[in-house]
């Protein structure tokens, strides 16, 4: 072989090598598996800060994450997540808009081969591979009972049954279902009982604060004021139905619940507006969904998933279909218990949940 050929012969040689190299390289970035992050919105305040840990946390096993949130979309979302389906997603993190209409894209998902994990919120489907939420009908127990034994603690039955708001959540979300189920486990046995009577019960779209300041100032109207309880299914919409009791100087002396635990709901709690609200450590529930996903991406589903069926989950008899599932136990926070179990553990931070509290009546900080 002559000098040039054989110089040819190492060009070439040297350049499908590097060609090589380039295409492993690509192609380990390429073959990372994909997982999709699905949310309703980040107007709720919880949201933005699990889809960015949850994305933290599935980077750090190798996974390529798509995120994406759909401002209370219906449609939105279920775009984008056939979107994220066509992009070769192996598994599917969902926070539904409405758990009804998410069905309709999940299904698609689930038929690709997509595995499709409800976070928080179930998605009508028993195409999914599972649901991850608290225990949502205790939440609704505790908010029942914690309003209804303030109430009790001054109730008078000589001035007749006490007059019981109940303001349920939004009723896309199947959540606020639930809720209202554990809620009425509790306060219908007053009712039943001729200690109260339900005088409003009203639904709060997309769980916003200013419709439930609107409902709740037509109902104090209708009422002309005399609202003795308000059984209000999350801090948002709490907060909101307070700001019409505050107008009407009744903040602190009508019993309230809310849920989550947000730093404003702890800070009315402390200020005696807010009565009650109900702790979900969400800090387990993220790290949780992701060992979930990575598990059921490499056949290894929880052994410590359960299986419901559809109807229990929904409180409806006629839907069909099982689901498996895992729930987080939910505690009960109130004035008595809120340093220790919202602020001593940093849940929250100490100086939002005394904020515009005297001096005096702060707990040193943990």
């Amino acid at each position: 072989m002559n000098r040039k050929l054989f110089r040819s012969l190492m060009i070439v040689s040297a350049i499908m090598v590097l060609a090589l190299v380039l295409s492993a390289c690509g192609g380990a970035a390429a073959g990372k598996t994909k997982v999709g992050i699905s949310m309703s919105d980040y107007e709720t305040e919880r949201w933005k800060p699990e889809a960015d840990l949850m994305k933290s946390l599935l980077e750090a096993k190798g996974y390529e994450v798509l995120l994406q949130q759909a401002n209370h979309d219906v449609k939105l979302q279920n775009d984008q997540i056939d979107t994220m389906v066509s992009q070769g997603v192996k598994g599917l993190i969902v926070v539904a808009e409405d758990g009804d209409a998410a069905a309709t894209a999940v299904d698609k998902a689930a038929k690709a081969g997509v595995k499709v994990i409800a976070y928080d919120r179930l998605i009508k489907s028993a195409n999914i591979a599972a649901y991850l939420s608290f225990d949502n009908v205790d939440v609704g127990r505790n908010q029942g009972d914690g309003v209804m034994k303030a109430l009790m603690a001054n109730y008078d039955a000589s001035k007749g049954p006490a007059k019981v708001v109940k303001l349920g959540g939004s009723p896309t979300d199947n959540n606020a279902i639930l809720f209202r189920k554990g809620q009425d486990e509790i306060v219908d046995q007053y009712v039943k009982d001729g200690k109260i009577q339900i005088v409003a019960d009203q639904w709060v779209d997309n769980w916003k604060a200013e419709n439930a300041l609107k409902l709740m100032e037509n109902i104090l109207t209708a009422q002309k004021n005399e609202v003795d309880a308000v059984v209000a299914s999350n801090d948002g919409t709490a907060l909101g139905a307070l700001e019409a009791l505050k107008a009407q100087g009744l903040a602190g002396k009508v019993p309230i619940s809310g849920q989550d635990a947000t730093a404003p709901g702890c800070n009315s709690i402390v200020k005696n507006e807010l009565t009650v609200s109900i702790l979900k450590d969400i800090r387990n529930l993220g790290p949780k969904a992701v060992e979930l996903m990575d598990g059921l991406i490499k056949g290894q589903p929880d052994p410590n998933l359960k299986t419901f069926t559809m109807a229990d989950l929904t409180n409806d008899p006629s839907k069909q279909g099982n689901v498996q599932a895992y729930f987080l136990p939910v505690e009960q926070v109130n004035k008595d218990n809120v340093y220790e179990k919202c602020v001593k553990n940093g849940f929250q931070p100490y100086d939002e949940v005394y904020r515009d509290v005297p001096d005096a009546q702060k707990p040193p900080k943990p």
